[in-house]
């Protein structure tokens, strides 16, 4: 039963599947589908017409290419933008390059990752005053369930982000996580240090409400001795972490409110972590209700950031994150992109990605990470009609795609969404009332993992 709820839980979060150093040589996987429509020639034609073709996917140089993102952006405040794997090297570069662009001609100011809140903080810290090693960060933080975004991608967007704010102190950019499998132990320092400075009387009761809690181990070891203690026990710590968030609630703000505000969010995060392994992981229902709740928090997280610090956010995550619709809707009932519809309406935007062939690293099924390499996607699938179009990489508005293509886009079609295990997928999907915005390359690369 232990090892069951290990796997079980691995689907949950981000990936909690256990790996082993090294990777095996590269091994090939192509998915066979049924036969194309014949038909789909004018389908080709119709995106054709309303595709933009990208120079590259890597960040410096020209960014006019970027221009009509621009136009299918508009005013939103929030952009979400996926991922169809979890670790190639197109991806990341183009969500730098993107994000980029859009601080230097669109104002966004905060790149947002599918990673902890107090992960978050300790990079932000970095990035805005230079606190810190980030390299040493990302291998303290990005272990187990987050291993996937120690790249050398993510520290050169890092690094770009620190060089910006170096460049422009009065106007910094700024990283955040808005994901809750892991809360490090200064995010509980700043909480108690927060009461003991303002209400000492409550002092001790945080102590005791959050007795247990705060992380002694490694980031990776703390997460999987959480998610193995038994339902009883990670259910009484979420009431606890839940009083002492009502606690705190209830006190008076006093003279700085903004204080105030960050010591009741790091809070809700500390709860959130909490609820989030409060969950039932041998039932059906339960490891459902996580998914539900920690998509809804993560959407939460990043709603708190754009209100209370007024940035526009580039938020990162898997494309089934970012989008509309779970195509697994038995155990993934609602996306964080719905939840940021849901609250932002016209002011979030969701942009998806699909491949038509490459590589990428994920957890095999030994447990094992491999570099994983597909070849041309199936012939019913989406990404086979989306690769004849005469661009290699490109970008269209699925919301205006001209017929006869919206249509056949709104048809649920085999399409690659692969998290950090495989085999995973395909599964199918309608394109169309996913994402509004659709980024297509033709190959992808695995992306290069860093040290752990």
């Amino acid at each position: 039963m232990q090892r069951q709820r290990t796997v079980l839980v691995s689907a949950l979060l981000i990936s909690l599947a256990t790996v082993a150093a090294g990777a095996p040589p590269v091994a090939a996987a192509t998915p066979a589908h049924a036969t194309a429509d014949a038909s789909d020639g004018p389908v080709v034609s119709a995106i054709e017409r309303g595709a933009h073709p990208l120079r590259t996917v890597e960040p410096g140089g020209d960014t006019a290419d970027l221009r009509p993102l621009d136009r299918m952006i508009g005013d939103a405040r929030v952009v979400g933008l996926g991922e169809a794997t979890h670790s190639s090297h197109d991806f990341f570069a183009l969500k730098e390059r993107v994000f980029r662009h859009l601080v230097e001609t669109k104002g966004f100011r905060t790149f947002a990752l599918e990673a902890p809140w107090s992960t978050g903080l300790r990079l932000n810290d970095y990035v805005v005053h230079g606190k810190g090693d980030p390299r040493r960060i990302m291998r303290e933080e990005f272990q187990r369930d987050y291993l996937w975004w120690n790249n050398t991608d993510y520290l050169a967007l890092i690094e770009w982000m620190r060089a910006y704010n170096l460049r422009h102190p009065d106007d910094p950019v700024q990283f955040m996580g808005d994901d809750t499998a892991w809360a490090g132990p200064e995010l509980y320092d700043a909480v108690t240090d927060y009461v003991g400075r303002t209400h000492p009387e409550l002092s001790a009761r945080f102590e005791e409400l959050y007795r247990g809690l705060r992380p002694t181990v490694a980031t990776g070891a703390y997460i999987e001795q959480y998610m193995n203690k038994p339902l009883e026990e990670r259910q009484e710590m979420a009431d606890r972490t839940g009083e002492a968030l009502r606690l705190l609630q209830r006190q008076s703000p006093g003279a700085d409110r903004e204080t105030y505000e960050w010591a009741v969010q790091n809070a809700t995060v500390l709860d959130q972590t909490a609820r989030q392994y409060a969950f039932d992981f041998d039932t059906p229902a339960g490891i459902a209700g996580c998914m539900r709740y920690r998509d809804s928090v993560m959407a939460a997280n990043v709603v708190w950031w754009q209100r209370h610090t007024g940035s526009k956010v580039l938020l990162s995550a898997h494309d089934a994150h970012v989008g509309y619709q779970p195509y697994r809707p038995d155990k993934y009932p609602k996306m964080q992109g719905a939840f940021l519809r849901d609250s932002l309406g016209s002011d979030y935007v969701s942009v998806g990605t699909t491949f038509d062939r490459g590589s990428f690293n994920a957890t095999g099924p030994d447990g094992a990470i491999h570099r994983w390499t597909l070849g041309p996607a199936g012939p019913a699938s989406n990404e086979a009609t989306l690769d004849r179009v005469r661009y290699r990489d490109y970008v269209v508005d699925l919301r205006t795609v001209g017929s006869p293509a919206r249509a056949w886009l709104a048809q649920p079609r085999p399409t690659r969404a692969i998290g950090t295990e495989y085999p995973d997928g395909p599964d199918d999907m309608a394109l169309v009332g996913q994402y509004d915005v659709l980024v297509h390359l033709h190959r992808v690369e695995a992306a290069r993992l860093r040290d752990r």
